[in-house]
């Protein structure tokens, strides 16, 4: 099993913390653009027959496409200074 990161030895560890960082998250993926964008996802992980557990993850390029990407490759992409660094 992987070491935990930083952040989330911070959260185990500080419950008042982890409560607000749930708040927030919740209200968050509860909006209106961030059920769009998962909308949007699962709809075309459902025309690539990718949907479900397995089949890697759908990246998004610069110019806005869609193409399958292993997840390791995909979530790893950090951009500096929190810069994207899309394909």
């Amino acid at each position: 099993m992987a070491a935990k990161s930083r952040s989330a030895r911070y959260y185990a560890s500080n419950p008042k913390a982890r409560a607000k960082k749930k708040k927030y998250d919740t209200s968050y993926h509860s909006t209106p653009e961030r059920k769009k964008y998962r909308s949007e996802l699962n709809s075309a992980r459902r025309k690539r027959k990718i949907n479900g557990k397995g089949g890697g993850d759908l990246s998004h390029t610069k110019s806005g496409k869609l193409v399958r990407e292993s997840a390791s490759k995909n979530r790893a992409r950090q951009g500096a200074n929190g810069r994207s660094t899309k394909k």
